[in-house]
């Protein structure tokens, strides 16, 4: 069967990470939503999602198509029941939600009036909001771990680490360098990716995933459950914090309970709130309803979204939301809510930053890492400049 992950509803409640990437692209626990799919299905994926987006994470139709909601997290039972259905059969959960359907054409995917019901009633993990991500990271990080060190052999530790707890829970890839470091096992499994770099002096507690080329710099401090992806840098606290790739906070500086998207940068003594003064509950904005909602957390952080920078002793709130592509600066705290493409703070206010500098500064991001942006990238974060 050919394998489609597709944007549901749920899309909009996790903007701003879903302006830039399927559903399926975020990041959670070690590998992303797409990742997890692939592996225990054993096959490849393809997306249908927004069409700007199309161009960069484009579809693939057979004529056998086993379509999937892109905010589910696999479970074995999950995984058998989807195996089950037959073409024109779609499996729902209790609240009339499509979770899977299996068709023989795109035609049929939009249009299931004719398709069998089959309601599928076992608990399931589904992402449907922007704090699910580092709130279901614990769990997805996990089971990750897992299931990556099957039949896999951990490279060796170096002596002038300090490890507490099982061994059979630190799993460092190949061509990753760690040396002084205290990392602590027994609070979750610690996962090194290859050529990952952990320098001297930093602590970590698990669960924890250091993801390919990222590293952590000197004397950093890390509480689970967090994620730094692929060639980040970071340093200073977190505290149960996922970055998706490619992006720094390379200095000192809090941050916690927050997920930082691609291709953003920290600036050095920054730090971002996760806890109200007086205790209660976190309000966040919500991209679907337009308004402020209630999490029900009484922790929770900073919400960057990709390409988005702020500059030194930057401080955000909490529950603060911020767009794609902003350029923060100043030392007093921002608004709890920046929409993409802006620039400035609040004493002297945002503007809207010109897509031609964003364009500019982000294709020499990119060669520092060297990687060339596509035309298509371009395309889209011009489209996105327009939906401010």
């Amino acid at each position: 069967m050919n394998i489609i992950l597709f944007d549901n509803q749920t899309r909009t409640h996790l903007l701003p990470f879903t302006f830039t990437r399927p559903l399926a692209e975020i990041r959670i626990g070690i590998t992303t939503i797409r990742e997890k799919w692939e592996r225990i299905l054993k096959t490849q994926a393809s997306f249908f999602t927004q069409d700007y987006l199309a161009e960069l994470f484009p579809i693939a139709i057979t004529n056998d198509n086993l379509f999937i909601a892109g905010n589910l997290l696999p479970n074995q039972e999950l995984v058998n029941a989807i195996k089950m259905l037959q073409t024109g059969e779609v499996l729902k959960d209790t609240q009339n939600s499509v979770l899977a359907l299996r068709a023989g054409s795109f035609e049929e995917f939009t249009d299931l009036e004719n398709f069998k019901t089959i309601v599928y009633e076992p608990p399931f993990v589904a992402i449907r909001a922007k704090q699910d991500i580092f709130n279901l990271n614990h769990e997805a990080l996990v089971n990750d771990f897992h299931e990556l060190k099957k039949r896999r052999s951990s490279a060796v530790l170096s002596n002038s680490n300090t490890l507490i707890g099982d061994p059979k829970n630190l799993f460092i890839e190949e061509g990753a360098t760690i040396e002084g470091a205290i990392i602590n096992c027994e609070t979750g499994p610690v996962f090194i990716g290859q050529n990952a770099q952990v320098m001297e002096g930093v602590c970590i507690r698990g669960p924890f995933a250091l993801l390919e080329g990222a590293t952590v710099k000197m004397g950093a401090k890390i509480y689970g459950a967090t994620t730094i992806g692929p060639h980040c840098k970071v340093g200073g606290e977190l505290n149960n914090v996922v970055m998706f790739g490619y992006s720094n906070k390379a200095h000192d500086g809090f941050l916690g309970n927050a997920v930082i998207g691609e291709w953003c940068n920290i600036g050095a003594g920054s730090d971002a709130s996760n806890l109200k003064n007086n205790y209660d509950e976190v309000a966040q904005w919500n991209y679907a309803t337009q308004l402020y909602e209630n999490t029900g957390l009484q922790f929770c952080g900073l919400m960057l979204g990709d390409h988005s920078k702020c500059g030194i002793g930057s401080m955000f709130n909490t529950g603060t939301v911020v767009g794609v592509a902003c350029n923060l600066f100043g030392s007093d705290f921002h608004r709890s809510f920046i929409p993409s493409f802006s620039m400035g703070n609040r004493t002297k206010g945002y503007i809207q930053n010109a897509i031609e500098k964003v364009l500019e500064s982000e294709r020499t991001m990119f060669l520092r890492r060297g990687i060339e942006m596509s035309e298509s990238y371009c395309r889209m974060l011009l489209y996105l400049s327009r939906l401010r």
